[in-house]
């Protein structure tokens, strides 16, 4: 086992979970604010998806999902939207909401699908390649997509947390 099929099984498993979370997260849920925090459920999911898809567009230089697929008309969150939700001041956080968990969740597994695609055409030389200067250290691609994948873990068990409390305040 390489490095590669270690960040493609890492990569399977957000999309388990948001198979796990189908079905069963109400408007309530997706409306939940624990301990009054600015980032609803439905922010959560809305931010897996368009952190996935910001940077993995970056990466390949292909259109983001959000636009080329419709998922932007889709959820009709405006431009607050468009954005990828790091620095939203408490408005523009608590701006994102949505009814129906099923767009959410359409959006962030697509862009998890996508990020499997990809993966299966990267190799382990790819891995170290410096995508972004900017960092010291200089972020190879390993860095990013671990980086990437750790978000959306992160988010994803934040929901699955929510959806298990008996409070949801």
């Amino acid at each position: 086992m390489d490095a590669l099929d270690i960040l493609r099984d890492l990569a399977s498993r957000p999309r388990a979970t948001i198979a796990a979370l189908r079905g069963r997260l109400d408007p309530d849920i997706l409306a939940a604010h624990p301990g009054g925090h600015d980032n609803s459920v439905a922010w959560l999911l809305w931010h897996t998806g368009r952190e996935v898809d910001a940077q993995l567009a970056a990466l390949t230089g292909d259109e983001q999902l959000w636009t080329e697929r419709g998922h932007a008309e889709r959820l009709g969150l405006g431009e607050v939207g468009d954005d990828i939700g790091y620095g939203h001041s408490p408005e523009q956080a608590r701006s994102i909401a949505a009814e129906d968990a099923a767009p959410l969740l359409d959006y962030a597994d697509a862009a998890l699908e996508e990020l499997q695609n990809y993966l299966e055409m990267v190799t382990v030389g790819d891995l170290e390649e410096i995508v972004d200067p900017d960092w010291e250290p200089p972020v190879t691609r390993a860095a990013r997509l671990v980086s990437i994948l750790d978000d959306a873990i992160q988010h994803l068990a934040q929901a699955s947390y929510v959806l298990g409390m008996p409070q949801r305040g």
